[in-house]
């Protein structure tokens, strides 16, 4: 393969990958990722030692040993452009050789596991619970860009869902990582998983700006194809879930739900919900 130029991959004067700032020995191959920078310390105050602090911009980066075992955690902030960045700049760091500026023959496969906040699609879905993603279902454009490949029943989701929204664009559609799902999730709810382009009117939110489709809450909640059916709502698990097909890692996102959306509730315990899930988490990891 050609040598990857100066200006696709971008490396800093001290090695470094251009957004994360961080070295290939910086990261673990197993990481988790968080939305809020603030929530890095609420997982790693877990681990019992830290060797590597980094912080740039919204990503934050602490890895150290949990129980033994080194892991990673990194935030993101919000929306999926964050996770495009975030998704193409870890796979650099294991797959691409920076002095060659060419890709490793040997690709390294990160397991890789989103732990952030979720709003419930159905009222069956309470606060306080917590349900693993085995689709995720983007409404952003990040894979218009993109070659990702979807099976005919992928395509049937999303071709369903694009009509009875009434929107111009393509919804996409991926399944999260079985092997993590098999290890991590079996006791939580499991769902599909909205990534919405952003938090208010995309999520149905009504302050001052309006909302062009004034049932659109009603039409997530209702939307079936067969037994698939949403369940929650966020704003950046298909874009993980599609990146992970495309560069080839596994990829699961757990759902802290902090509001029903149909019932109208914010949990008060919203910060207890999601330690919860974070001790859940590192166990099982």
């Amino acid at each position: 393969m050609a040598v990857i130029p100066e200006s696709e991959l971008i490396i800093n004067k001290n090695g470094t990958v251009y957004h994360l700032n961080l070295l290939p020995e910086h990261i673990s191959d197993t990481i988790i990722t968080v939305g809020d920078p603030d929530r890095v310390a609420m997982v790693s105050r877990y681990f019992d030692k830290i060797e590597i602090e980094v912080a740039k911009r919204e990503f934050i980066t602490h890895t150290g040993y949990y129980k033994g075992k080194r892991l990673t955690v990194i935030s993101t902030g919000m929306g999926t452009d964050n996770i495009d960045i975030l998704m193409n700049e870890l796979d650099a760091l294991v797959n691409i050789d920076f002095q060659s500026r060419e890709p490793n023959e040997e690709k390294i496969k990160l397991k890789i596991v989103r732990v952030g906040t979720s709003g419930s699609l159905q009222e069956s879905i309470p606060l306080g619970s917590h349900v693993a993603s085995h689709y995720g279902v983007g409404l952003d454009s990040l894979m218009e860009f993109y070659p990702l490949e979807q099976t005919a029943d992928e395509q049937s989701i999303t071709k369903t869902l694009k009509e009875q929204l009434g929107v111009s664009f393509t919804p996409y559609c991926v399944p999260g990582s079985k092997m993590l799902i098999d290890k991590l999730a079996l006791d939580m709810i499991p769902g599909n998983t909205l990534t919405c382009p952003g938090f208010y009117a995309p999520q149905g939110r009504v302050l001052r700006g309006g909302l062009r489709n004034q049932n659109l809450l009603q039409v997530y909640q209702d939307f079936k194809v067969c037994d698939f059916q949403l369940t929650n709502f966020e704003m950046e698990t298909a874009g993980y879930y599609a990146m992970g097909r495309l560069l080839g890692h596994e990829m699961l996102s757990l759902n802290a739900i902090v509001a029903n959306r149909i019932t109208q509730e914010f949990a008060k315990n919203s910060e207890e919900v999601v330690d919860s899930l974070i001790r859940k988490t590192l166990d099982r990891i």
